[in-house]
């Protein structure tokens, strides 16, 4: 069979847009998971890309720094969800104050990184990554937990992304996370009769290194479409989800968990945050979205008695300066804010102090915890693998799990 430009093209579309990774995680029919922490546990990260305005999120109302800064962007005491005598939440994010109020979850204020970069796309890699400021690597905080935990295991499908493109967090050097944003698509372009011809083809004919490379990685993502697919079947997500994107992928998240398929890590992304301009009206609509999701995902998981079970992480690349700027927003900062949700935290509610707007680094907030002692618990406490090995450096772990 003559292999055309045109079918070489197609081939490295599906391989690409449907997973993403030049090399699947191996051993697909492989039974080996010694490796493969014990339990059903698993992490969620959301991505708050753009920048998030934690100070709008995790409201000093007791702080008049706060509204001399902000006096018109500032939130009133009245606007905001109490959560203790000095401390509200943005009114979007009511069922953030609810798992809050019944010890689901937990706030970490001032993280961030030494010699912060106010760049989104450099920011962002130093979160990816787990590297320091002026250190630059090309695999991600995950895909090396991938590399570390996941050889051999015994489905390609350790770590999902609910996005077309995987982040650079899920690449490993040898192992990388699935992209897909709609499953049942996914696996109706794995199963499109071209394809499957073309891969029954291929198994009567000699091809060079990059075509076989190119077939194999469709194999694979034909088989693990299929996979995916079946689990979102076994045990459908049946709560009061939105109809928004960050909803859908969630319900795809929750039917997965209850599928009890293989996965260990979740992926997904709402953005963006970058409210340089008119910032209360971009917030409040992420937010409503976000508090729509994650009230569904988590009602969904009590009532199926998995909460126990999930970790819930949000981050942004970085929180927005103190001062409002001239445009009804604010500009790029450094340290913000980050949630911890889940029935299975050991410590609840504000687990450090606010943020201290007297003492502050040109205009910013000063990071009091580095970003890098969370993941060390993440994957020490909770995922259960050697964090040394994946970060390369020793941390300070804590105790939230």
């Amino acid at each position: 069979m003559l292999f055309k430009r045109k079918d070489f093209i197609q081939l490295g579309a599906l391989a690409s847009a449907s997973i993403m990774m030049p090399k699947f995680l191996h051993a697909l029919g492989s039974t080996n998971q010694q490796m493969v922490p014990k339990g059903n546990r698993v992490l969620i990260v959301l991505q708050m890309s753009g920048g998030n305005d934690g100070l709008n999120t995790v409201i000093p109302f007791r702080n008049d720094i706060y509204y001399q800064n902000r006096p018109k962007l500032a939130i009133d005491k009245k606007d905001a969800i109490s959560i203790t005598d000095e401390v509200g939440l943005h009114k979007e994010l009511s069922s953030f104050a609810n798992l809050y109020q019944e010890g689901n979850m937990s706030i970490l204020n001032n993280v961030g990184y030494p010699n912060p970069d106010r760049s989104h796309f450099r920011s962002m890699d130093i979160w990816h990554t787990a590297a320091d400021s002026k250190e630059y690597l090309t695999t991600g905080w995950l895909g090396r937990y991938l590399d570390a935990q996941c050889h051999g295991c015994n489905k390609p499908t350790q770590a999902l992304e609910l996005d077309d493109t995987l982040s650079l967090s899920m690449k490993g050097a040898y192992e990388k996370g699935i992209a897909f944003k709609d499953a049942y698509r996914l696996y109706n372009t794995s199963q499109a009769k071209y394809f499957k011809a073309l891969n029954a083809a291929h198994q009567e004919q000699h091809a060079e290194a990059p075509v076989d490379y190119l077939y194999k990685t469709m194999t694979e993502t034909i088989n693990s479409a299929e996979y995916i697919f079946k689990q979102t079947k076994v045990c459908p997500a049946k709560g009061d989800y939105p109809k928004s994107d960050l909803g859908n992928s969630f319900k795809t998240i929750a039917s997965l968990v209850l599928s009890d398929i293989n996965t260990k890590v979740y992926y997904v992304s709402i953005g963006s945050f970058d409210t340089h301009v008119g910032q209360q009206d971009k917030q409040q609509r992420l937010f409503k979205e976000m508090n729509e999701a994650i009230d569904a995902f988590t009602k969904d998981m009590k009532a199926n008695n998995r909460f126990e079970d999930v970790l819930l992480m949000t981050f942004s690349e970085f929180g927005r300066r103190v001062a409002a700027n001239a445009s009804g927003g604010t500009d790029h900062g450094t340290a913000n804010n980050m949630f911890l949700i889940g029935g299975g935290l050991k410590q609840k509610g504000l687990l450090n102090p606010m943020p201290d707007l007297s003492d502050l680094q040109d205009g910013d907030l000063k990071y009091k915890i580095d970003f890098k002692n969370v993941y060390a618990t993440v994957l020490n406490n909770w995922l259960g693998a050697d964090y040394k090995t994946i970060l390369g450096k020793e941390y300070s772990l804590m105790n939230f799990v």
